[in-house]
């Protein structure tokens, strides 16, 4: 009989033992920090599938396609296609400096496009003409031509000019403001690829005289 209590005492014994060495054990684990490495998050904030990290043009519009930088194929999804207006007193073929600072954005911006090309359309008004000024509106698309290829260093292939003469009016020829409407230059920088579409505005290049 004491044996058999005292057994049952080591065994209570042992079992009180090992609960408290499983507690220490389980506190130790619920204490203890684990130094390991962090994995750092790179995230693509516009979703044109360059991380931010290596992405120069962060927030490039949805679904335009980019090169291996982020940043937007010139003519493939996004291109330019940029308009000129510049007026003349009678008689004159010199740009006004309004006239100058709109064509200095135009630069840029074919200067950003390095395949854009410019198709530059000279008009002059009815009561130019029989004034020994037949060359006027050649003048006035020389001037525009010779503006951006001096100041901006845009090539000259890049540039075509077009002789309307009276041809292409936009305005009555009764009024002097109707007049002054019609002494004008009209540009259009495009790229090749946005040229290859038929446009409105490609209709007076067709009546006028490229030179």
């Amino acid at each position: 009989m004491k044996t058999q209590l005292g057994n049952a005492f080591l065994i209570l014994v042992s079992a009180l033992a090992l609960s408290a060495c499983q507690t220490s054990v389980s506190q130790n684990q619920a204490t203890q920090t684990i130094n390991g490495p962090v994995a750092k998050v790179i995230l693509d904030s516009d979703g044109d599938g360059v991380l931010d990290d290596m992405d120069e043009c962060p927030a490039t519009p949805w679904k335009v396609i980019v090169d291996e930088v982020g940043c937007p194929i010139a003519g493939i999804g996004v291109g330019l296609k940029m308009e000129y207006r510049a007026f003349f007193a009678k008689g004159s073929s010199e740009l006004s400096k309004e006239d100058q600072l709109e064509l200095d954005k135009v630069a840029e911006q074919m200067n950003k496009y390095d395949t854009a090309t410019m198709k530059i359309e000279a008009h002059i008004s009815k009561d130019e003409m029989g004034q020994a000024l037949s060359a006027l509106s050649k003048n006035r698309a020389m001037m525009v031509k010779n503006y951006l290829i001096l100041k901006h260093d845009i090539k000259p292939s890049r540039l075509s000019t077009f002789d309307c003469g009276i041809r292409a009016p936009i305005a009555s020829a009764d009024t002097e403001e109707g007049k002054s409407m019609n002494r004008r230059v009209y540009g259009l920088a495009t790229e090749p690829k946005i040229n290859a579409y038929n446009d409105p505005a490609d209709s007076a290049s067709k009546i006028c005289v490229e030179f």
